[in-house]
């Protein structure tokens, strides 16, 4: 696929406002604006780089390696924005580390979910590309992720998760997403991976995705029962952005 390359004024991306230099070729993705300091909490030498409408960029450095976090906002559309103008200034691996809704009876809240597949229900991708491309992970990102993960003991699952664009979908009469997606051995609903594997693969770039699991139909996590549900919710997103940050030494 050819990239557009577009000069823009003061050589600043349109939306993100960044420009080249001010970004490394790894990039976290979480869409709350929130949970970038967290992210970056986790780098050396972690500074500020610009906050525009709902991206806030932070770059820093992870085993040497410089590295940036820039928020998506919710949902596909807005997440396509970021992943084309991170593209244009110079980023080459795109992780998202987002929160998710687990829909497999064994999968427990405080768990991290590895996607290495997407369902694409959302819009946003089928602007660039027809139903049948598939939304797949660079296989590089994911075994970082897992090598990660179990290097930090942190229960994991690897799978496909459907994305979707209207998060209260399910209030429609009749409607069970989830325990149709459930059938098809879906792991999880999310809102933007979809996009990031079909554009990151569209573009010769590398995509992956950890997600933390922040409510699950197979109810308290095993290891931690005596916490409350909210709590196991928070730590499932630090867990994810422990295992994402770990798994730059071996990209």
């Amino acid at each position: 696929m050819r990239k557009m390359k577009i000069e823009h004024y003061k050589g600043l991306q349109p939306h993100t406002q960044l420009k080249s230099g001010q970004v490394g070729e790894i990039v976290f993705l979480p869409g709350d604006p929130g949970r970038v300091k967290k992210i970056a909490a986790n780098f050396d030498e972690a500074k500020q780089v610009v906050y525009n409408r709902e991206y806030l960029t932070y770059t820093g450095r992870v085993h040497k390696k410089k590295v940036s976090v820039t928020s998506t906002g919710i949902g596909c559309p807005s997440t396509a924005i970021a992943v084309e103008e991170l593209s244009q200034v110079g980023v080459k691996v795109f992780i998202r580390v987002g929160s998710t809704g687990a829909i497999q009876p064994d999968i427990r809240l405080g768990e991290v979910i590895i996607a290495d597949s997407a369902v694409r229900s959302d819009g946003t991708s089928l602007d660039y590309v027809e139903q049948g491309y598939p939304a797949v992970a660079s296989n590089r990102v994911t075994n970082a992720l897992i090598k990660s993960a179990e290097e930090l003991k942190m229960p994991y699952h690897v799978g496909t998760v459907r994305s979707g664009d209207a998060f209260y979908a399910e209030r429609i009469k009749g409607r069970n997403l989830a325990a149709h997606y459930e059938e098809l051995n879906v792991l999880a609903l999310e809102m933007e991976a979809s996009t990031i594997f079909a554009l990151t693969r569209l573009n010769k770039l590398e995509g992956g995705c950890i997600l933390g699991v922040v409510n699950a139909i197979g109810g308290m996590d095993y290891f931690t029962g005596e916490k409350k549900a909210e709590d196991l919710a928070e730590q499932s997103i630090t867990n994810a952005i422990k295992v994402a940050v770990n798994s730059v030494k071996h990209l």
